[in-house]
C-alpha cells in the first residue's frame, strides 16, 4: 500500500470521491477539461527524474484548481520542497521508498517555504523593484 506524505509526516489513503490522475504527457490545453469536477487530481510521476509533473502541477493549479493536489510516484525526500512549492498537497509514493527514506528524512523537507533559494538569496519579490 502506498504511503502519503504531508508536512507532518506519513499517512494512509484518506481520500474517498472522484479523483483523476493526470500522465506527464498530458497537454497544458487538456487540463482545464480534465481536472472539472474533480475532488483529488494526481499528478502521475513515472520516475524521479522526469520533471514533467512539476509543470503539470503548476498548471492544474494556474488552470484555477483550488482542491487537493497530489504527485504520485517514485520521488525521493529531496523533491518534497519542489512538489509543494509547484502546489502539490502531499506526495504519494511507493513502500519500498517509504522503507528506504524514513518518515525524519521527508519531515526534514518539510519546511519547505523556509528552504526556497529565493529566500536564501534575500529576494523579497518584485516590491523590492519598487522600492
Amino acid at each position: 500500500m502506498s504511503v502519503l506524505v504531508r508536512d507532518d509526516g506519513f499517512h494512509t489513503e484518506d481520500f474517498d470521491g472522484l479523483a483523476v490522475e493526470l500522465a506527464p504527457t498530458t497537454k497544458p490545453d487538456e487540463i482545464a477539461t480534465l481536472i472539472a469536477n474533480a475532488g483529488l487530481v494526481v499528478v502521475r510521476f513515472d520516475s524521479f527524474a522526469d520533471g514533467r509533473g512539476f509543470t503539470l502541477g503548476r498548471l492544474v493549479r494556474a488552470a484555477g484548481y483550488t482542491g487537493r493536489l497530489r504527485a504520485r510516484g517514485p520521488l525521493i525526500a529531496d523533491q518534497y520542497a519542489m512538489a509543494r512549492r509547484a502546489g502539490f498537497d502531499e506526495v504519494e509514493i511507493p513502500p519500498e521508498i517509504a522503507a528506504r527514506q524514513s518518515e525524519a528524512d521527508w519531515l526534514s523537507r518539510a519546511d519547505w517555504q523556509a528552504h526556497d533559494y529565493r529566500k536564501r538569496l534575500g529576494f523579497k519579490g518584485c516590491d523590492s523593484l519598487l522600492a
